[in-house]
């Protein structure tokens, strides 16, 4: 429905004239009258008011449908990291209201949980901001030590409270449930193997290397990790390096060689592994996550300036091969802040 014939209705079914709308938007009924005969459109900074005397979502005002709006409430989440308290209910309440739907309800249920994941690492910024100031008013007092540890996923030296038994358990019964489905496999030995529960994690990854869609490169990464659970740094690098013998232009082999060298401090041999999974891989658009690990190294190694140098990479990336805009996407923002505060450190 046309948006003029959409105020139309809404206006009949609030039992209001022209003017009486007019009135409440603080303008002329002239202009209401050429809304509703498509003469006009109604200014963009109108359409919270129009939606306010109507007791409708702006959504509402254009008549979309549900997969259009669950859409923008996509999009809008990936455009900026804070959505106003008015749009977050909004949105709550819309997809709420779509979780039973038999055709959206999985969408919606993605969604809620990206709504509330979305409110939390906004508001977790915040928390790590107020935090890291009162500790540094503070440095010899615990009061907000642990706030910065959740807001930032900082360690945590009691094994209580660091090992990954809910985890554990969670995708333990996933996998029961999903035998032939690999990736809940995946993440069952990720939190296995975080916790050195080596055993545990070879007799799952047998079961996970049987599976008909089990990715063969993983099938031999898990077995390099598990030997490092098991303190046999040896036998973890013998599993790797034969990996990326068999397979030097295989992108996904690289990347994982990458991350394990990452993980084990060997940080010249990750960047290289990393630069050449990005120059192997494929695909067009890339991801950023090899760069990222680059300049993730640099910073480590301080090497401000290469790391500020990836960022414009990963921009570029974002850029040119995404079609990204700051406007569109908050990635692009969050990657010029990263790079505005590696120049800083320079």
């Amino acid at each position: 429905m046309e948006l003029g014939k959409k105020i139309r209705q809404l206006r009949f079914k609030a039992g209001l004239t022209q003017e009486q709308l007019a009135d409440k938007l603080g303008i002329g009924p002239q202009s209401v009258s050429k809304w509703e005969n498509a003469v006009a459109m109604p200014d963009i900074t109108a359409l919270p008011l129009l939606a306010e005397v109507f007791g409708v979502t702006i959504d509402d005002l254009f008549d979309l449908s549900t997969e259009q709006r669950l859409n923008r409430i996509e999009n809008r989440m990936d455009a900026e990291e804070e959505l106003p308290q008015d749009v977050f209910w909004e949105y709550e309440e819309f997809l709420k209201g779509q979780l039973t739907s038999e055709q959206h309800g999985k969408r919606a249920t993605e969604l809620i949980a990206y709504l509330y994941w979305h409110r939390m690492n906004a508001e977790g910024k915040k928390a790590a901001r107020y935090a890291k100031e009162a500790i540094l008013r503070a440095p010899g007092e615990k009061g907000c030590q642990w706030i910065l540890d959740k807001a930032e996923n900082h360690a945590v030296w009691d094994w209580n409270i660091a090992n990954h038994t809910r985890a554990i358990n969670f995708y333990r019964e996933l996998v029961e449930a999903n035998p032939d489905t690999p990736l809940p496999y995946m993440y069952l030995l990720d939190n296995l193997i975080a916790d050195h529960r080596a055993d545990e994690a070879e007799k799952w990854l047998d079961r996970y290397s049987a599976l008909e869609k089990a990715h063969p490169i993983m099938k031999r990464v898990y077995r390099a990790y598990i030997a490092l659970a098991r303190f046999d740094e040896p036998a973890a690098d013998r599993i790797m390096e034969a990996l990326l013998a068999e397979k030097p232009e295989d992108d996904a082999a690289l990347f994982e060689a990458a991350q394990y060298y990452a993980a084990k401090c060997s940080y010249e041999k990750a960047i290289d592994c990393y630069e050449r999974a990005f120059a192997a891989d494929p695909r067009r658009p890339r991801f950023q996550d090899a760069l990222m690990g680059i300049a993730d190294i640099c910073e480590i190694m301080g090497d401000y300036a290469g790391a500020a140098k990836t960022y414009d990479r990963i921009l570029d990336l974002l850029e040119n091969e995404w079609g990204l805009t700051e406007e569109t996407d908050s990635s692009v923002t969050v990657a010029r802040k990263e790079k505005e505060r590696l120049l800083a450190k320079m």
